[in-house]
């Protein structure tokens, strides 16, 4: 991966900037929390800073993405598995081509931890894949794309941008109860934090491997996620097969930037939601 060594002129390209992730950093940005002060190139399909649509059209000329800082590529689908995996592969390769032309790097292509399947781990980039929802397959399909020319980050939940947290937005949510009287445990990071990581990742000088799960230390369970915001929900036995914990291997992430156990106490990750703009319905 081609890094640039000059200091930058201006924050990152993001493309996909009008998906949820997107829509959270845009929000931070605009109050004040972006983590540092070079102003992100936000993409769209079109009203944007840098508009254009990846699956119609070459990617138009604009003299501002010759001093962008790195690339992080938001497109690709929502969790709830609405885009075909050779339409994500196509995005992925979009994105790709338009990096190649204008040299930009490194790319951050933002994958999933879905595409380790329903397993407890801890889950390590050089384990084995099996996702087994069409979201994760398209994650999979934008990460073969991608080869070796981008960074593909796997991530765990976003606060405020997951399924738990904007469905307990709407209205009262029932959580599964195992055996030992805890919810399940998930690996989330916030918005600020991920923000954060992915600066560091595009400022750190150096290359990065392919693959690289990124999340908050730790898992959290999802009832302290709804108590940490006040949030009101009803328990039901945990069905045969469900999964108490998922867990992923932040150790070559440790390697790279540093982590915060902080970052993943419930506490923490509702107060990064809210800073992006996440607020339970009135």
């Amino acid at each position: 991966m081609t890094l640039k060594h000059d200091v930058p002129a201006r924050g990152p390209l993001i493309l996909g900037a009008g998906g949820r992730i997107g829509r959270a950093f845009r929000v931070l940005a605009e109050g004040g929390h972006w983590p540092v002060a070079e102003r992100p190139l936000w993409h769209g399909r079109r009203g944007a800073d840098y508009s254009w649509d990846m699956l119609a059209e070459p990617p138009p000329r604009d003299d501002r993405l010759s001093d962008v800082s790195g690339m992080i590529v938001l497109a690709g689908g929502r969790s709830g598995g609405d885009i075909a995996p050779q339409e994500a592969a196509a995005l992925a390769r979009a994105a790709l081509d338009l990096a190649l032309r204008e040299g930009i790097g490194p790319v951050l292509l933002c994958s999933s931890q879905a595409v380790y399947g329903p397993t407890a781990g801890p889950h390590s980039e050089v384990g084995p894949t099996a996702a087994h929802t069409a979201y994760g397959e398209a994650k999979l399909a934008m990460e073969n794309a991608a080869g070796v020319d981008a960074c593909c980050l796997r991530i765990g939940n976003v606060a405020g941008c997951d399924m738990l947290l904007m469905n307990a937005a709407k209205g009262r949510v029932t959580l599964d109860r195992f055996p030992d009287g805890q919810s399940p445990r998930r690996c989330y990071i916030g918005p600020v934090s991920l923000a954060r990581i992915m600066i560091g990742l595009l400022d750190g000088g150096r290359s990065l491997p392919a693959a690289l799960n990124l999340a908050a230390p730790g898992t959290v369970s999802m009832s302290d996620l709804l108590e940490a915001a006040s949030l009101d929900f009803d328990w039901r036995p945990a069905p045969a097969g469900a999964l108490p914990d998922l867990r992923l291997d932040l150790s070559r992430l440790a390697g790279l930037v540093p982590l915060d156990p902080d970052w993943g106490q419930a506490e923490t990750l509702i107060a990064e939601a809210r800073l992006a703009g996440w607020a339970p319905a009135s």
